[in-house]
């Protein structure tokens, strides 16, 4: 059983913490010492999962941008060579091309320092093996060997080696495009178009110089490249709102023909058509999900909870493949994908509409570069035909009006609450005149409302990691995500342990 100091460090599938001071009421907690502790933990865990000895293993490091990443990345490079591990140091790479490490450099695992998309004084650590990422019962045995204080033996024979692999991934993008696109000058494809890139100074500025410029794309008018673990101009997420504007304006200030950005270690992508019109969120499912089906006819699409029904209606009658929704958290869409692929369902993309994006020809590994490559050589290609990304999206019908509201929980169980906040609802539901449980919902309670009671839908789930209820609404008429909200809240009111 983890104690408190430990469970606090566990996120989901990661490691996370506060590895440096600067933000009020925030205290560190991820030391470089206890980032050496769970690197001797974690090598012993790998050498037990291998069944090799420690100075039979290599392990791959590699780092975001943030200001603590260089600090650690020494921590756990010295740390795993002390056991007799081979260490190949990546230096500042993006988190999917760490787990390509163990594909292309045949590593045994493979270390990540990074925080996604979290402030600058946050950091982490993300564990890669051959088969993928850690799940989170890996994250409390590494962490359950940590606070027990348990390592291997140490050994003379560990070594540390710079390892430039970012210019093997990036190679592989390329070639990607190269093939995928067919142009008659096969290796310049992306001649005559302008794309612009904006890594919101995260470790994704390789794209547009080492990617989209060597295959003869204008990445002039490309924003924030340079890494700066500060992140002083706006955060590194597709998310958020003030990094969307920062690549819409890019894309009209630069007649470009599309924009893409990266989350600060570029394992979520977003995009900007040449209209200026943001290819995100349901957008980006509906895109992902089209170029995904090609070849798979009436395959299935896998995605977190909170889609739209325009979406699910734009899967299954405009492309004629089928809508899994399933839970948030993007280790959750990956590992249904895989389940259903292994059940003989034809399953080629797990997609969170956070951009996190996981195809099956990509080893399931959500992959932001790799997304926006895709999108990419799809844009080429229509161009071929003279079609635009637009016209691809056309049919996808979208809500007039969203929100989310996060209802906090006061109770000390948190979560044993909100499974029975989520029962009442679904009993609650039931009374409702013009509600319609979904029957397709295996997260939280989902429901469509008729044209007289808001004409949308709400899902109110439990958060994966944190005492929150996320409560989605989306409408087809103006106004009716207000008429809605009132619904539901007269629930939310009887709810003692749920406050705003």
């Amino acid at each position: 059983m983890l104690n408190d100091f430990y469970s606090r460090l566990k996120s989901g599938t990661d490691i996370r913490g506060v590895a440096t001071e600067g933000v009020p009421d925030e205290d560190v907690n991820l030391t470089l010492d206890v980032c050496r502790d769970i690197t001797a933990a974690f090598a012993l865990w790998l050498s037990q999962k291998t069944a090799k000895p420690t100075d039979k293993l290599c392990v791959s490091v590699g780092r975001d941008s943030r200001i603590s990443g260089p600090a650690i990345a020494r921590t756990v490079t010295e740390t795993l060579a002390k056991y007799g591990i081979k260490v190949l140091d990546c230096g500042l790479a993006s988190t999917p091309s760490m787990f390509m490490t163990t594909v292309d450099l045949a590593c045994d695992g493979a270390v990540q320092i990074t925080a996604s998309h979290h402030p600058f004084n946050r950091n982490g650590l993300k564990f890669f093996v051959p088969e993928g990422g850690l799940e989170g019962s890996d994250i409390t045995e590494i962490l359950t060997l940590t606070q027990d204080g348990k390592t291997p033996e140490t050994s003379d024979r560990g070594t540390i080696t710079s390892t430039d692999y970012m210019t093997m991934y990036c190679k592989r993008l390329r070639d990607t495009i190269k093939k995928e696109v067919n142009a008659e000058d096969y290796d310049h494809p992306l001649n005559g178009f302008k794309i612009v890139v904006d890594a919101g100074n995260g470790a994704g500025g390789f794209y547009a110089d080492k990617v989209l410029s060597p295959l003869g794309a204008d990445t002039n008018g490309s924003r924030y490249l340079d890494p700066d673990g500060m992140f002083p101009n706006h955060v590194p997420n597709p998310e958020n709102k003030d990094a969307m504007k920062s690549i819409c304006e890019a894309v009209l200030e630069s007649n470009a023909d599309m924009g893409v950005i990266f989350d600060t270690d570029v394992d979520r992508g977003g995009a900007v058509d040449k209209s200026g019109n943001e290819i995100n969120r349901n957008r980006l499912v509906a895109c992902a999900a089209a170029i995904a089906l090609e070849g798979n006819e009436g395959g299935t699409i896998v995605t977190d909870s909170i889609t739209s029904d325009g979406l699910k209606e734009f899967i299954e009658q405009t492309l004629g493949g089928k809508h899994h929704r399933f839970k948030r958290g993007y280790k959750n869409v990956i590992n249904e994908a895989i389940r259903l692929n292994n059940e003989g369902i034809n399953c080629p993309l797990a997609i969170e509409t956070s951009g996190h994006a996981a195809m099956r020809e990509n080893y399931f590994l959500d992959d932001g570069a790799y997304l926006c490559t895709k999108l990419i050589i799809k844009m080429a290609k229509l161009k071929q035909e003279g079609k635009t990304l637009e016209d691809y999206l056309s049919q996808l019908k979208e809500a007039k009006e969203e929100t989310e509201v996060r209802y906090k929980i006061t109770e000390k169980d948190f979560r044993s609450y909100g499974e029975s906040v989520i029962e009442k609802l679904n009993e609650y539901a039931l009374t409702q005149s013009g509600w319609t449980l979904a029957d397709d919902s295996r997260e939280g309670v989902r429901v469509s409302l008729d044209k007289e009671h808001g004409n949308g839908w709400f899902l109110l789930r439990l958060s994966v990691h944190d005492p929150i209820m996320p409560l989605n609404i989306e409408s087809n008429d103006e106004g009716g995500v207000h008429v809605i909200l009132e619904q539901v809240s007269r629930f939310i009111d009887t709810c003692e342990g749920l406050t705003v």
